[in-house]
C-alpha cells in the first residue's frame, strides 16, 4: 500500500483544507465565519463549499435570521470521517511511517 493511498484530493486546496478544519472543531459555521477565518472572496468560498457539498463531505443549510439570509455548514458523517483518514495520512507522510 502506497503512503499516499489515504490523501484525498478533494482537501488538496488549502481553502477546503480550511473549511474542514474549521467544521471539525464547530458543530457549525456560518458562511460570514468562514469567510472572515478564511480571509478569502464570496466566490472563491462558495466554489470550495460547493464541492465540499457535492462530495457530501458538508451539509448546507439556508436560513432567514430576521430577514437577512443565512447559510451555515456543518460536517456529515462521511466528511468527518474521510478527514480524519486524510490527516492521518498526512501525518504518516510527515513521519514517513
Amino acid at each position: 500500500m502506497s503512503i499516499i493511498t489515504n490523501i484525498n484530493k478533494v482537501f488538496d486546496h488549502r481553502i477546503r483544507l480550511g473549511i474542514m478544519s474549521i467544521l471539525m472543531v464547530n458543530e457549525y459555521a456560518d458562511f460570514n465565519t468562514l469567510k472572515e477565518l478564511l480571509d478569502v472572496t464570496d466566490g472563491n468560498l462558495a466554489s470550495h463549499t460547493k464541492a465540499l457539498e457535492k462530495a457530501e463531505y458538508i451539509l448546507v443549510e439556508k436560513q432567514f435570521i430576521g430577514r437577512k439570509p443565512n447559510t451555515r455548514y456543518a460536517t456529515t458523517q462521511l466528511g468527518r470521517s474521510e478527514f480524519k483518514k486524510h490527516i492521518e495520512a498526512l501525518e504518516k507522510l510527515i513521519n514517513k511511517q
